[in-house]
């Protein structure tokens, strides 16, 4: 065990180390590629700022609106159909937009019901089981402008059907 933290503890500084190295080795201007590097990265992120701005504002809008909780009681009976706890239902509407709005749904039920819980144990396994599908479609697709999906959206809506299905029957026989 103790070779396995030294080991996780010098990674980072070797792998620096060894890029760095490398480049003076190479005789490249690490400093200057860096900086491009550097560059890139703030036109990436200023590129997908409003795209990020818009979907925050939007998961904001729902959840101060109260639009959430009406589509979580909405979609309450047929989600019991599917096994799917009342509460858990505005964490997968919201996983799919952002995960840190998601993270605040899931920490209100640890609160309510407990980590060890039902209810807690599946929020657990849903949010490793799916992903924030119209966050990385718009901020993926966006920073290349990419126009046509294709299969990309229903392919994805599939997977996080899955996701769910697979937190629901872990949930189920694991606890």
């Amino acid at each position: 065990m103790g070779l396995l933290l030294f080991v996780s503890e010098a990674a980072v500084p070797l792998i620096i180390f060894y890029i760095v190295g490398f480049g003076v080795l190479s005789k490249r201007p690490v400093f200057d590629d860096f900086l491009d590097g550097a560059k890139d990265g703030m036109k990436t992120v200023a590129g997908i700022m409003p795209t990020l701005i818009g979907l925050m504002t939007a998961v904001g809008v729902l959840r101060a609106s109260g639009f959430l909780d009406f589509l979580a009681k909405l979609l309450t009976k047929p989600a019991s159909y599917l096994f799917l706890p009342a509460p858990v239902v505005p964490v997968i509407l919201v996983r799919l937009v952002s995960n840190s709005a998601a993270i605040g749904l899931v920490l209100d039920i640890f609160k309510k019901y407990g980590t060890d819980s039902y209810i807690g144990f599946m929020t657990s396994v849903l949010m490793s089981c799916t992903e924030t599908l119209f966050y990385c479609l718009s901020v993926y697709f966006g920073t290349v402008k990419i126009r046509k999906t294709r299969y990309t959206l229903g392919g994805a809506l599939t997977a996080t059907v899955a996701g769910i299905a697979a937190s629901v029957f872990l949930s189920r026989f694991l606890v």
